[in-house]
């Protein structure tokens, strides 16, 4: 006898649905899956096996045949359990049904027919709403996932009894309809708050620009000066998640199994750090069988590098592309997938190899080649996608024992969110959201300059030598000055605040 029904697998980080069928007839004992499933899916048949036993069902003593439809899509993951143990149990006739392909069935089982949690629930989800079927039966600890899809009926279970009993009778079922305001935010932790932070006057002013605008900055000072402390307080001062994007970084955090479970929307900014040897892979993504990097798990949030220059140069050149796109694509044999990767990048770096050049406390004893060598590893092409670069100098002891606290995260945040509410009101009809997204004739029609800014920068151009590049940035940056003083139009002292943040003469964040 023939079963069908339907399950999902996950290719990159959407849900493709797959038909599962199982076919039951007479003859010597087996147990055989087609389709290109991976191993995890091919050691299914023992847990398929000892589950419906164990619950005190019967297995079948015949030839079971399992088809995973379409049949050239690698299947990889152990969600598919719970949908075959459930067709072998149709097929052989203990279901009241055996066509279920209105249902979307997935959930790893134990031995014992417990239904374990498995990644990717909410890609799933969103996948059989798009489909437009019936009902999604998944593992009760993934519940929460699901509900964060609305008009999708969810069946939860967390045995493979109440699976069958789901299936034999949907509607007596124990349902949830589910809807966005039911599920709970996850919890985040309190953010940093930039009152912390004495003296640095510059930088903070820096990472308001960049906050404002969208804007990747580069940290250049000595050890212990404050540009880590002062990189994980740029979530603090960034608006929330929208609701799009509250559920598209769900999604990746879904998949990559970093979701806490029964969790439901993310409500804070993800704030990526990785270490200074972590791989081409762990930053890009990538693998056999490919994963979203940091740079994707930075999606919607804050990217940050410190030590930059202590990261492998391929590494760091991997980062290019997915800073000027958006997204990364992994490209492998058997296909491609495509990662979403629009994060804002702050990265950190020292002066030169001893850390201490420039600093008036400690004598820098590396000679110019070596300064030279060691600033020579942020490549040109990856300098210019950086459009603030600052000098965090050492705090004098009054300014760390002063008594007057400076101004907090909330206050800073509010003339954040009216700049960027000024800047999708001027870039929707573009397209585009913010300032660091412009480029090219877009930024000629949202930046124009008072003819006092407009000279300044034909100036500045001429004595500096700056490529078109360079005089791009100059512009997008003093366009978010100019919002956050609520100008429309760029004034001379915008675009002499955006030259401020072009990096000091000589250093490593220069031009």
């Amino acid at each position: 006898m023939l079963a069908a029904l339907r399950t999902a697998v996950l290719v990159g980080i959407e849900a493709s649905l797959v038909r599962v069928e199982v076919d039951v007839t007479f003859g010597l004992p087996s147990f055989s899956v087609v389709g290109l499933p991976d191993a995890s899916i091919r050691e299914s048949r023992d847990r398929v096996r000892s589950a419906v036993q164990n619950v005190g069902l019967e297995f079948p003593l015949r030839r079971i045949t399992v088809n995973l439809a379409p049949a050239d899509l690698r299947k990889v993951g152990t969600s598919l359990d719970l949908p075959i143990a459930l067709g072998v149990l149709a097929a052989a006739g203990f279901l009241k049904r055996r066509d279920m392909t209105d249902t979307v069935v997935v959930g790893e089982l134990s031995l014992d027919g417990r239904i374990q949690p498995s990644r990717g629930t909410l890609p799933v989800a969103l996948a059989t709403r798009a489909a437009g079927l019936r009902a999604l039966v998944l593992p009760a600890a993934c519940a929460p996932e699901a509900q964060l899809v609305p008009g999708l009926r969810s069946i939860p279970v967390d045995a493979l009894p109440a699976a069958v009993a789901a299936i034999n009778d949907p509607d007596t079922a124990l349902t949830s309809r589910v809807a966005l305001a039911a599920a709970a935010p996850s919890p985040s932790p309190t953010p940093l708050d930039l009152a912390d932070v004495r003296g640095q006057v510059v930088a903070r002013r820096a990472l308001e620009v960049a906050a404002a605008g969208g804007h990747h900055l580069l940290l250049i000072g000595p050890p212990g000066s404050g540009k880590t402390m002062l990189a994980r307080r740029l979530p603090g001062i960034l608006p929330a998640l929208t609701a799009d994007e509250a559920l598209e970084t769900t999604s990746i955090y879904s998949v990559t199994g970093l979701l806490p479970p029964g969790s439901g929307l993310l409500a804070a900014r993800p704030f990526r750090s990785p270490h200074h040897t972590a791989s081409e892979a762990a930053l890009v993504g990538g693998g056999t069988i490919p994963r979203p990097g940091e740079v994707s798990l930075a999606h919607n949030g804050v990217l940050f590098l410190d030590e930059l220059l202590e990261f492998d140069r391929r590494s760091l050149e991997a980062l290019r592309q997915p800073l000027e796109d958006g997204f990364v694509t992994i490209a492998r044999v058997a296909g491609s997938v495509r990662f979403p990767a629009r994060f804002q990048l702050v990265a950190a770096l020292n002066p030169c190899p001893c850390g201490h050049r420039g600093d008036r406390r400690l004598e820098c004893r590396c000679t110019p080649n070596q300064v030279a060598r060691y600033q020579q590893r942020l490549s040109g092409p990856l300098r210019d996608r950086l459009d603030l670069a600052v000098e965090v100098p050492p705090v004098p002891y009054a300014s760390l024992r002063a008594p007057t606290d400076p101004e907090n995260s909330a206050a800073v945040r509010t003339r954040v969110q009216r700049a960027r509410a000024t800047q999708v009101e001027r870039l929707r009809p573009l397209g585009l959201s913010l300032n660091a997204h412009l480029h090219g004739r877009e930024l000629r029609r949202a930046a124009p300059l008072e003819p006092a800014a407009e000279q300044l920068l034909a100036t500045v151009t001429r004595t500096l030598s700056l490529s078109a590049r360079a005089v791009e940035r100059l512009v997008r940056v003093a366009r978010t000055v100019a919002d956050l003083a609520g100008s429309e139009v760029i004034g001379r002292e915008h675009l002499a605040e955006s030259v401020q943040f072009r990096g000091a003469p000589g250093a490593a964040g220069s031009l």
